[in-house]
């Protein structure tokens, strides 16, 4: 990959171009505009604190509240929330958790025929400290996504219509892995979190890598800090089959990197409340104005708002805008 920056003129062209360009979709397929995810859904169980503890240390916390979360789930609801068709791939426990999540994705409007409920596990839960800042610090268990299979990923999305595919790694790799099978003629998104090892078979099928921070220092042991670093990081995982990377960087937006260079996105400025499920609001709003066919800097020029708005309340889906309030601040 040359180390240059991307031409605005290079990504103008339209998400709608771009999959019509793979083999076998056609634009009567895109005009279904329809995301599909493979991936979690938990229950958020949420405590305020002024700074985080050390290791050892006892705080008293400032206040307790538990909101619907997993990065499956808030991913779907983001799209929800902006007007798009999406359906969640999940499996919860037969539990009032699980029956309180499947009640929130429903009201946000995601189809929740393929999220099972499990008897043989409790619904899973993030145990998340969120400090005066807005940073949060989180530890999953991850409970009945743990026994998402591939025969069921099968079942969920044989048949299904949709233009694009979005998945995370909060589920078995195994059940990622199969998930993928399914992307060929679709726009296939793998968001990388939380960090963990990605075998070639995977990303070599991945149109969109979208790694925080972290994540892309996991994967290729280089902090993407700067653009020249995010190039340096891109390389690593074009180089592993990867079509494009697109780096999530917080307050500093978004970097998009593939074999002609790289652009950095800005993002707008607020005031940070919370950051949890920043980056699933970013996920779930590219997915979406990608299969609504937006151009490519378009659909991440409005998820970096829809990310950064996210974090102007408390809670991972409760603080996912609408398209009325993204497209208010995209003017």
């Amino acid at each position: 990959m040359s180390s240059v920056l991307i031409d605005p003129g290079q990504t103008a062209n339209t998400a709608k171009d771009e999959i019509a360009n793979i083999p076998g979709v056609s634009l009567e397929t895109m005009d279904r505009a329809q995301v599909m995810l493979v991936g979690s859904a938990n229950m958020d169980l949420v405590v305020r604190t002024h700074h985080f503890p050390l290791p050892g240390e006892t705080l008293q916390g400032i206040g307790f509240q538990t909101f619907p979360g997993g990065k499956g789930a808030n991913q779907a609801t983001a799209i929800g929330r902006l007007g798009g068709r999406v359906g969640l791939v999940a499996k919860v426990g037969a539990d009032p958790f699980g029956d309180q999540l499947i009640d929130s994705l429903q009201l946000s409007g995601v189809d929740t025929s393929s999220v099972l409920q499990d008897s043989a596990a409790p619904t899973g839960v993030a145990l998340i400290t969120v400090d005066d800042s807005g940073q949060n610090m989180i530890v999953v268990a991850p409970g009945a996504n743990s026994l998402l299979t591939p025969k069921e990923v099968d079942q969920s999305l044989s048949g299904a219509q949709f233009s694009v595919l979005l998945a995370q790694l909060e589920v078995p790799l195994e059940s990622v892995i199969y998930a993928a099978s399914f992307a060929e003629g679709r726009v296939f998104i793998l968001n990388p979190a939380p960090a963990r090892e990605v075998p070639n078979e995977l990303l070599c099928r991945v149109d969109y890598l979208t790694p925080n921070e972290t994540e892309a220092r996991f994967l290729t042991g280089i902090l993407p800090s700067d653009d020249a670093t995010c190039l340096a990081c891109a390389e690593v995982l074009l180089s592993r089959g990867v079509r494009n990377v697109l780096f999530t960087l917080g307050p500093r937006g978004s970097f998009l990197a593939n074999e002609t260079g790289g652009r950095h996105f800005p993002t707008i400025d607020v005031a940070t409340v919370d950051t949890t499920g920043a980056g699933d609001a970013f996920n779930g709003a590219f997915a979406h104005f990608l299969a609504s066919g937006e151009a490519i800097e378009r659909a991440i020029t409005l998820a970096n708002i829809v990310g950064a708005l996210s974090t102007t309340k408390n809670g991972a889906q409760a603080s996912m805008p609408t398209l009325e309030e993204v497209l208010s601040r995209a003017l």
